[in-house]
């Protein structure tokens, strides 16, 4: 069972935006914290950007005020609007739950290139 499946990467310049999308299949989506997780080549995966059940979002400070995450409920989707891309910015993109993460998806590939 795939419990998320991310998309929306791509190749991009310096400055560019993406929007990167998640559906995920769990039945108590509305309930929990969710977050966009990114692994640099070489690098640990870590979260970039978190949103609470009720849409508080948190963000590591090399990304706040570039990226904005959001949720609807409705549809157990997960969004992340990045803008201004950087070189820094490239990784695989997951989303997961921050807290006890679930099987992670295959995510998707953010390059920013010069």
């Amino acid at each position: 069972q795939k419990h998320f499946v991310e998309s929306g990467g791509g190749l991009v310049q310096p400055g560019g935006s993406l929007r990167l999308s998640c559906i995920a299949s769990e039945a108590d989506f509305s309930a929990v914290t969710m977050a966009w997780f990114r692994q640099a080549p070489g690098n640990q995966r870590n979260w970039v950007a978190r949103i609470t059940s009720n849409d508080l979002t948190n963000y590591t400070p090399d990304v706040r005020g570039r990226f904005t995450i959001s949720r609807d409920n409705t549809k157990d989707t997960v969004w992340l609007q990045m803008n201004d891309l950087r070189p820094e910015d490239t990784g695989v993109y997951y989303c997961n739950r921050p807290a006890i993460p679930l099987p992670w998806g295959q995510g998707t590939q953010v390059t920013v290139f010069s």
